[in-house]
């Protein structure tokens, strides 16, 4: 009898700009204070690319090269890279395919997928699966947006949420029970109108009136979007737990995306953990989209363990949310 195989996280890279946006930087711009970002959001400062002619794939490809010397490979044994972005470079060719070709990952193809806030989450199921079916030996998710390129700087209600950064992790296939154990992702086009880009896709192509109406920025209805995001992070967490019979106890750490602090509170609350078992960086970088998660990983790779069993959870527009139960696969040496 043939053994299951595991898609296991064996490496973490992560890359953050130099620029930090404060939210005093955040004052002098829009009617806002650092009092009432940091009590509504828990966030303090956020990085941003401001290096000009840079994009999504500047971020993600340092993040990627860093995983490889950890792992101790070349990026010529990567066989498939996939990108949760909703900040492609371009619209085509895919901001993976630029990625490959800068880092030298000659033997790989890839491709972008898109679900906001949750990218990084989808990604990763869809990575597993390549792993599980016994085809691919090593794949590369990464969760990168350059979100500055899509915020206006004139609208308070979203540029005191968003930062720019990219996060990698490597896949490899596992015959123990370690790597991606399950997973719960769920979609609901209904939630569009509450958080989405009005222009620049097929419905309503870029044209001198869009770019006047400042249509080409993410839009957000910000109380709609908490409700739902509270909601379904939180229960959908709880829902895996109890699928694999996780109590508070078994899990070592929450991963949350990093969209808000009380959402964050919420989804542990509601998991019955407390604050020391969750991973936040909200404060320093911001919502980076779908970078959020592989950053927290990447910040806290020194402090797991073999064995740990971790949520990664997530809440995007559209809507997308979901979760992962991941057990991870090594220590850090």
């Amino acid at each position: 009898m043939s053994l299951k195989i595991h898609a296991a996280i064996t490496a973490v890279g992560g890359y953050v700009p130099p620029d930090k946006l404060t939210n005093l930087d955040l004052e002098k711009m829009v009617d806002t204070n650092d009092q009432w970002i940091r009590t509504r959001t828990g966030i303090t400062e956020r990085r941003i690319l401001k290096e000009p002619g840079k994009a999504t794939s500047d971020m993600i490809a340092p993040a990627v090269l860093e995983l490889c010397t950890k792992r101790g490979i070349t990026p010529d044994e990567i066989e498939c890279l996939i990108v949760g972005t909703v900040t492609p470079d371009m619209v085509f060719p895919s901001t993976a395919n630029l990625v490959c070709h800068k880092i030298g990952a000659h033997q790989a193809w890839g491709f972008d997928l898109s679900a906001a806030c949750s990218g990084f989450l989808f990604a990763l199921a869809q990575g597993a699966a390549l792993i599980e079916s016994g085809r691919y030996k090593k794949v590369v998710v990464c969760g990168a947006d350059k979100m500055s390129a899509i915020i206006d700087y004139t609208d308070r209600a979203t540029c005191i949420i968003f930062g720019d950064g990219a996060g990698a992790v490597l896949l490899e296939p596992s015959s123990v029970e370690f790597g991606v154990m399950d997973s719960m992702l769920r979609s609901d086009g209904s939630g569009s109108p509450y958080l989405h880009i009005k222009a620049g896709g097929s419905l309503k192509p870029a044209s001198e009136e869009t770019v006047a109406n400042r249509e080409h920025y993410a839009y957000q209805e910000g109380q709609a979007v908490f409700k739902f995001a509270v909601k379904g992070m939180a229960d959908v967490s709880a829902e895996l737990m109890e699928k694999n019979n996780l109590k508070a106890e078994d899990i070592a750490w929450l991963v949350p995306h990093q969209a808000n602090l009380r959402i964050i509170d919420a989804t542990a609350n509601r998991m019955g953990l407390s604050t020391e078992k969750v991973m936040i960086n909200i404060e320093r970088y911001g919502n980076t989209t779908a970078a959020t998660i592989p950053l927290c990983l990447w910040e806290w790779e020194n402090k797991l363990k073999k064995g740990d069993n971790l949520i990664l959870a997530a809440f995007g527009g559209g809507f997308t949310w979901g979760a992962i139960w991941v057990k991870w696969a090594y220590d850090t040496k």
